[in-house]
């Protein structure tokens, strides 16, 4: 009998393989079936979810929760068949080790993220809001807790409970917050480095409060155990912060840019996570302690942390990281929130831990004269919570301090705190609002009456790749420094993702205090392309500011255009989303790119160029007496193509460039037989015509004693046919200058050929594999103040980046 009763209680452990199906083995009655299984439907769930949530702008940790507590008892884990056939008791220890060791490498990259350089150098103010922001919902929290031990959680270790009350309440996510300010566009804002700052060091104290609550609840309830336990962790604190920088150190002296990382660094540092995880779990405190002291002691200079995260981040975060969020919605049974009184709970916990956040930081944020709405963000976005949040409730659980009821309580509020984060913020701050009350500026174009004001240029580029030519671009622009001369802006257009390494790039960007927008003095491991327009800037007596825009595709244009109005440009010019191949074919990198130059096309406040690329002047930087370019303007009439003439007039000033204009005029016998039906001009067909004739006059008078401008009239009588000789006779021209929306009859008639809406009709004849020439081009949209772009504006409603096929 007692065999039988030991046999019931102790099933037999799952084996790790099956034999398979045609064995009569049922695949998911073994370990490793039943894993992979239990991965694919989190992955899906999770991404589905995530997908489903995009449109209200939350982080991917609300869709994470959510589907751990879906798959959990509160929802399809109510039915028994599915809980035993995905989820059984006896397939938990092989779930939870995994979800484990994937939160042990989770906590590390998020211990890379955490700067301790910047956090030395934290402000009053910063400090000031982040010790505001733990001491009141730490006290809120054990003054709750006091109301939960008398209701639903009588006879937990007072002491204990009370510390885990106060931690949780008192937490904040600072890498869910980074992604939030991200998503917002307030990472380049003092708003975003305020609550950045707050957060990392809040982030620090919450785990200083965590291992304290963990000593204090182990299963031995002597005071003096917990005591040890305390005083060991600091000891290792202490030991690890002697050992571990002085040995990373030496190994990043030997990791160089640009080169690949030595396999025995890598993994000798996951070694030491692992081996510094197993010391703490040893001790007493949870072995996910141990990896992030390691993480946030390795140093964050050269490229040896980018390169660890890299390695790391997508298997952890992708794969294993997920099933932490189910393991903890398996114990998550909302059901046991029933009746009056623990719905009321829910309230009160919910209630208490936003005021203590959001009160403790607007008091702290006012006596800094902080304004009101900014404070009142700010203490919105200190009230994020995350996956430091549910590892606080799950060692909680696991260690008996908080029962299901209060832990299906402290999950659902830390969902509820996060998810408000974006709309209450988008409401009280309203980055859009923030942005059209920048300055209103004159020189929104190219174009203009004084020639010798500042010409201001907004660049932006992808990758390192398009480098050389952007700079022999704006080497050809910078005229003869004639008046105010050439202020150039480079943007370096970098994406945001839900990885470790997007937070990493952001502490760089950010290093100097200044988010996204570097100063002059380049660092130690400034990157390549800070050092390549600083060599231009030097050699070219141009000032180049490099920048860098750290954003998710989908609105990336907003800074774009946020960035051209707060430095005044008068031009922005952007990549084309194709890219010259070998045999000289042009082939699509990202179909998203070429949605981000519909939209700033769009919104810009200024003039837009795109710059289709064919290795203008090679694969190298051009100096200034070695420039030898031939320019042609195909000018057909219209504010664009006066834009690309305005354009081309500038380049001409420079020594080494000749500028050739071909105008287009429709032979005398064919007039009339196109209907001259001006798009975009508002009915200002006499206007521009009257100022089309100006300027071609003011052209023949340059051109008659100024070697280097050359003028040539081409009478038209077939659009499609003389147009391409044209083109033939200057196709060995190393840059084309176009206007997107050429004016008169000949462009009209050639706009069917338009197989690229923002490139305009000459733009894509030009680039077209029967166009005769393989010179770079450069279109150019000019600023009319409308807000729109002809021929665009109809088609980007429905235009999105997942749909478009180019």
């Amino acid at each position: 009998m007692a065999t039988t009763n030991s046999t019931k209680a102790c099933p037999a452990p799952m084996k790790a393989t099956s034999n398979g199906v045609f064995q009569g083995d049922n695949p998911i009655d073994f370990a490793l079936p039943l894993a992979i299984l239990q991965i694919v439907i989190v992955i899906v769930l999770t991404r589905l979810l995530a997908y489903l949530l995009r449109p209200l702008r939350q982080p991917r940790v609300i869709a994470e929760v959510i589907g751990g507590i879906m798959l959990g008892p509160s929802l399809l884990g109510r039915s028994k068949v599915f809980l035993d056939a995905v989820f059984p008791k006896k397939s938990l220890t092989v779930l939870e080790t995994l979800a484990n060791l994937g939160l042990l490498f989770f906590l590390f990259l998020a211990g890379l993220e955490i700067d301790t350089k910047a956090l030395r150098h934290t402000g009053n103010k910063a400090l000031g809001i982040a010790m505001a922001g733990i001491s009141l919902p730490f006290a809120l929290g054990i003054g709750s807790s006091f109301v939960l031990k008398a209701t639903i959680s009588k006879g937990v270790d007072s002491t204990a409970f009370l510390v885990f009350m106060g931690v949780a309440l008192s937490i904040t996510a600072f890498p869910v917050l980074a992604r939030i300010l991200a998503e917002l566009k307030l990472l380049t804002t003092e708003i975003g480095r305020l609550a950045m700052s707050a957060a990392a060091v809040n982030d620090v104290a919450a785990w200083i409060l965590l291992a304290l609550a963990i000593a204090l609840s182990g299963s031995n309830t002597s005071p003096l155990v917990s005591l040890w336990v305390f005083l060991a962790g600091c000891a290792f604190v202490i030991g690890a912060a002697f050992i571990i920088p002085p040995i990373f150190r030496w190994i990043a002296r030997r990791c160089h840019e640009g080169e690949p990382i030595e396999e025995t660094y890598i993994c000798a540092t996951l070694a030491v996570v692992l081996v510094c995880g197993f010391i703490t779990d040893a001790i007493g405190i949870h072995s996910m302690f141990g990896a992030f002291v390691v993480g946030v002691l390795i140093p964050k200079e050269g490229p040896f942390a980018g390169a660890l995260v890299e390695k790391v981040e997508d298997l952890v975060s992708g794969l294993f990281l997920p099933l932490y969020f189910v393991a903890s919605g398996l114990k998550t049974n909302v059901a046991t929130i029933q009746g009056a009184q623990s719905w009321g709970l829910l309230v009160l916990v919910t209630f208490t831990a936003c005021f203590g956040k959001i009160v403790g930081t607007l008091g702290v944020s006012l006596a800094f004269k902080i304004p009101m709405r900014e404070a009142i963000t700010l203490g919105f976005l200190m009230n994020t919570k995350g996956l430091v949040e549910l590892i606080v409730l799950n060692i909680g659980k696991d260690r008996k301090v908080l029962n299901d009821q209060t832990f299906a309580i402290m999950v659902l509020m830390a969902l509820f705190t996060t998810f408000i984060t974006t709309p209450v913020v988008m409401a009280v701050y309203k980055p859009a609002r923030r942005a059209k009350k920048e300055g209103e500026y004159k020189n929104r174009t190219v174009e203009r009456e004084n020639t010798n004001t500042q010409l201001r240029i907004l660049t932006c580029f992808h990758g390192a790749g398009s480098i050389p030519s952007i700079i022999n671009l704006l080497e050809a622009s910078r005229g003869i420094e004639k008046g105010e001369g050439l202020c150039v802006y480079a943007l370096h257009l970098r994406e945001l993702s839900e990885r470790s390494s997007a937070i990493l790039m952001v502490h760089k960007v950010r290093k100097n205090g200044m988010p996204f927008w570097n100063r002059r003095g380049v660092n130690a491991d400034a990157d390549q392309v800070v050092v390549a327009f600083q060599a231009f800037q030097q050699l070219s007596r141009v000032n180049v500011r490099p920048m860098t825009a750290i954003s998710s595709m989908s609105d990336i244009h907003e800074d774009i255009c946020t960035t051209a109005a707060r430095k005044r440009a008068a031009i922005v010019i952007l990549p084309f989303h194709k890219h010259q191949q070998l045999d000289g074919s042009l082939e699509t990198t990202r179909g998203d790119y070429r949605w981000v130059n519909r939209r700033v096309l769009l919104e810009a406040p200024c003039s837009v160029g795109i710059f289709v690329d064919r290795g203008l002047g090679g694969s190298s930087q051009v100096s200034a007496q070695d420039v030898s370019y031939s320019v042609v303007v195909l000018f057909f009439g219209g504010r664009d193509d006066r834009e690309a003439l305005a354009y081309g007039l500038r380049m001409a000033e420079h020594p080494g460039i000749v500028l050739t204009v071909f105008r287009f005029v429709v032979a005398p016998e064919r007039v009339g037989e196109v209907v001259n039906v001006e798009v975009g001009d508002n009915g200002n067909n006499e206007k521009n015509l009257k100022w089309d004739e100006e300027i071609m006059s003011e052209i023949r008078k340059k051109s008659s004693v100024d070697e280097s401008i050359k003028f040539v009239e081409k009478r038209v009588e077939n659009a499609a046919v003389d147009v391409r000789s044209a083109i033939e006779e200057v196709r060995r021209s190393n840059l084309f200058l176009v206007g997107r929306v050429p004016g008169g009859e000949i462009a009209l008639a050639i706009r069917e050929n338009s197989e690229c809406p923002e490139l305009g009709p000459v733009g894509s004849l030009l680039i077209s594999p029967e166009s005769s020439t393989r010179a770079s081009v450069l279109v150019i949209q000019q600023y009319n103040g409308a807000g729109t772009a002809p021929d665009l504006a109809a088609t980007e409603l429905v235009a999105s980046p997942d749909k478009d096929s180019e």
